[in-house]
């Protein structure tokens, strides 16, 4: 009888222990936009291209260190085809998805970060990381929105698009010029993702 209580205690201990972790995911792909042909927003010789790798490495260092598995789009400036990207995303069943990006508009009062997101299983990362960066940074919050972005429209796994800033901005290019502050926006993805993932322990996001 009491061989058969320790089993029940250990099963049981297994059970919740699995339960605990069900909601958890291990990798995340993380999508530096743009890249070689493809330059993306400019202003004044600063290149959205640059900017998206040089955040993206940085989230992949700190997350890297948190003992996450990551797994980069790119990692040098080549270009990768939307479809590739995407492709990308969804080799890992167990992860999410991350495409940094910058902004530009001919409107040159336009300023602020943003976050995408096309699935309602998406939108808490979208959240958590918008909420994350604007903590970080203080920048104009242009908030959480839908859209219909390839990456994140065919990705199978929870999936955002983040925007840093605006270049044709006088103030915000300045300021994403800075390592100092992409290094902000880095650790507000990172932070983001992290909620994110305690969120999805403690099943209130899928």
């Amino acid at each position: 009888m009491l061989s058969l209580c320790r089993l029940y205690t250990t099963l049981l201990l297994i059970a919740t222990s699995c339960l605990a972790t069900a909601g958890a995911f291990r990798t995340v792909v993380i999508d530096a936009g743009h890249g070689g042909k493809d330059i993306g927003g400019n202003y004044d010789k600063v290149y959205e291209k640059h900017l998206a790798l040089d955040t993206a490495k940085r989230v992949e260092y700190m997350l890297k260190k948190k003992g996450y598995s990551t797994k980069m789009t790119r990692t040098s400036d080549v270009f990768i085809s939307l479809q590739k990207r995407a492709s990308i995303g969804n080799r890992y069943s167990n992860s999410i998805f991350v495409s940094i990006h910058y902004n530009y508009t001919y409107r040159k009062a336009a300023c602020g970060i943003e976050t995408f997101y096309y699935t309602s299983r998406s939108k808490p990362l979208a959240k958590y990381v918008n909420e994350a960066v604007r903590s970080k940074t203080r920048a104009h919050n242009r908030g959480v929105k839908f859209a219909r972005y390839y990456v994140i429209r065919n990705a199978k796994n929870p999936a955002i698009l983040f925007e840093g800033g605006f270049l044709q901005n006088t103030s915000e290019r300045r300021a994403v010029k800075k390592g100092s502050y992409r290094q902000k926006i880095a650790e507000g993805i990172v932070q983001g993702i992290e909620k994110y993932q305690y969120a999805r322990k403690k099943g209130w996001a899928r």
